[in-house]
């Protein structure tokens, strides 16, 4: 067996970031503005996680909000006619679609009508050729439009989607909350590391494409390790889903939360299962979004002021980290007797 990468690789608990000095005097005064967007995150297209009303609201923010692509087109078009009516940020409201219905030029067309701006191009494998072949024909016909696509987990495969023209890529395969994909295939990288090695490998080659970190992020200090470790944005799935604005119904305290590759979902909306990666759960009900997005906005100001940057964007070329041992998680964890 060939030995590709590097002897061992970082997941997002094998690392803490080092306490620096800081004139930092409140984490509010942290600019966390990065590449144009004033909260660099990511509505993950789950279809527990992201209709009009998440992706609008997400857009408001500051963020990109993508519409899932399990419904029909017609249903989609209206889902973001409503997201952007709905925002004062419509250049941030996006819709996914499949590595085939990038080939469907009056769809496409269709939806740049109603001034969506970003088409996110959402496969299980952005290494694969059809993967490519969607976002070299997006930006062949649509040169203006931007295109997100995924997903990659290797420098290699990130840089073959920036060749294809993506102007952004989602970097992580097998991390997410409900995702299966290492268990069921043994393939996959730990997110943080495909996070390090991409970024070094846009810098050394000057590339443009965004670094979206998708899988594995549970929280705030998740969410500060990867722009720390390079990324330009990262995109959430379980960390908004269960609020008011997730598509699905309240249940006794809870809402449903799936992967689009669990059995639940590959029936309900194909009709049919084939091999699942993913799970389906019920996770507790949080409230309103816009309260998820405060704490999003007090931890990543807090990570910052612990590095001692002032700016989001900073933290990838200040922060420095050291590998920790598998007790650190314990201990990083509350543990006075009857905290809740």
């Amino acid at each position: 067996m060939l030995n590709i990468g590097n002897s061992e690789a970082l997941c997002f608990d094998d690392i803490l970031l080092v306490p620096q000095q800081s004139d930092v005097a409140s984490r509010k005064e942290v600019n966390l503005k990065m590449n144009g967007y004033d909260l660099p995150i990511v509505s993950s297209p789950m279809d527990t996680v992201t209709g009009w009303e998440m992706a609008a609201h997400i857009a408001n923010a500051g963020g990109i909000g993508i519409i899932h692509r399990y419904m029909s087109p017609d249903d989609r078009i209206l889902e973001c006619r409503k997201a952007i009516r709905a925002t004062e940020n419509p250049d941030n409201i996006g819709i996914a679609i499949s590595a085939i219905e990038a080939l469907d030029t009056q769809f496409i067309e269709d939806l740049i009508f109603v001034k969506v701006k970003w088409i996110c191009v959402d496969t299980a494998n952005g290494h694969g050729e059809s993967c490519a072949r969607a976002v070299r024909v997006l930006k062949s016909n649509f040169p203006k439009l931007k295109v997100m696509a995924g997903n990659v987990s290797t420098k290699y495969g990130y840089g073959r989607l920036s060749r294809m023209g993506a102007d952004a890529i989602r970097v992580g395969i097998g991390g997410g909350a409900t995702c299966t994909t290492r268990i069921v295939s043994g393939h996959g990288m730990p997110t943080l590391q495909s996070i390090i090695d991409c970024y070094e490998f846009k810098k050394e080659n000057n590339i443009e494409a965004l670094i979206i970190a998708d899988g594995g992020i549970r929280n705030t200090g998740d969410m500060v390790k990867a722009f720390a470790a390079g990324a330009d944005m990262v995109m959430l799935g379980s960390m908004l889903a269960g609020t008011d604005e997730a598509p699905g119904d309240l249940d006794n305290g809870f809402k449903r939360f799936r992967g689009m590759a669990s059995k639940e979902a590959q029936l309900q909306w194909r009709g049919e299962s084939s091999v699942p990666e993913g799970v389906s759960t019920m996770i507790p009900y949080k409230g309103l979004v816009s309260n998820v997005i405060e704490e999003i906005k007090g931890g990543l100001g807090s990570g910052c002021s612990y590095s001692g940057v002032h700016a989001l964007g900073d933290l990838a070329y200040e922060s420095n980290y050291v590998k920790v041992s598998p007790l650190s998680k314990a201990e990083s964890i509350p543990h006075a007797k009857g905290a809740n």
